[in-house]
């Protein structure tokens, strides 16, 4: 059995990753794949990169990974984060993929083409919900690879469609709930504070599929946040909701 354990969104938090990563360690997997926004977030960004670094994992390129590659774009987590970012970590950023392909599963940050924009939901005013099969579909038309793996939203889940491609988000690591403005004003919330990832149990070309939910310290993590001045990321840290 091939066995490969997903993971995204971590945002800094060290310490959510280091309890994700006991968990696949006892798991015995083959591969570790990271599908973005590892460091961008008010806790403790070289902490994190640096148990990352010192790992056999693939990376995918983040939306927000892609951000601290830019020399000035402002708000306060950047300003937080950006400074530590040396020219090693810098490096090791730029050294992250689009997107991996690896026999029939795909697996990118946002959508296959673009890491800024949400794969399996769509912002309304009202809120948010997940697109239909046939929106999905059309989408996905080019897509050869029958299960996509993505992230970026946050929200773990599995969506099949009815031509038989099943998309599944892996969740946060390290953020399980935040507010955006972009591209509406709108709230992504999991509705607990475990850290999440999924694993992919591989038998006879067909794959089992496990969201798994991580208890950690998260009181500790969100105190970090709350004495670097984030109030929001500490309550969405301890409860999962805004």
């Amino acid at each position: 059995m091939e066995k490969i354990a997903v993971i995204s969104d971590i945002h800094g938090n060290k310490f959510a990753l280091e309890a994700v990563l006991a968990n696949i360690i006892l798991r015995n997997v083959d591969h570790i794949v990271q599908l973005g926004d590892a460091l961008y977030g008010p806790l403790d960004p070289l902490g994190t990169a640096d148990l990352l670094m010192n790992r056999n994992i693939i990376h995918i390129m983040g939306n927000c990974d892609e951000i601290l590659l830019v020399d000035e774009v402002g708000g306060l987590t950047f300003n937080f984060v950006k400074p530590l970012i040396t020219p090693v970590y810098t490096e090791w950023l730029g050294k992250f993929l689009r997107s991996w392909s690896y026999k029939d599963l795909l697996f990118c940050h946002g959508t296959p083409t673009v890491n800024n924009r949400y794969l399996l939901e769509e912002v309304m005013e009202t809120g948010s919900t997940i697109k239909s099969p046939a929106k999905l579909e059309q989408e996905l038309a080019e897509i050869s690879e029958q299960i996509i793996l993505c992230g970026h939203s946050h929200v773990g889940r599995s969506v099949y469609l009815p031509n038989g491609k099943l998309i599944v988000n892996a969740g946060s690591v390290g953020l399980p709930a935040y507010e955006d403005e972009l591209p509406i004003p709108h709230k992504m919330e999991a509705g607990s504070p475990h850290a999440r990832y999924v694993l992919l149990e591989g038998t006879e070309g067909k794959w089992t599929i496990s969201h798994v939910q991580v208890p950690y310290d998260w009181t500790e993590a969100a105190r970090l946040a709350r004495s670097n001045g984030r109030e929001d990321y500490a309550v969405a840290i301890e409860k999962g909701y805004m």
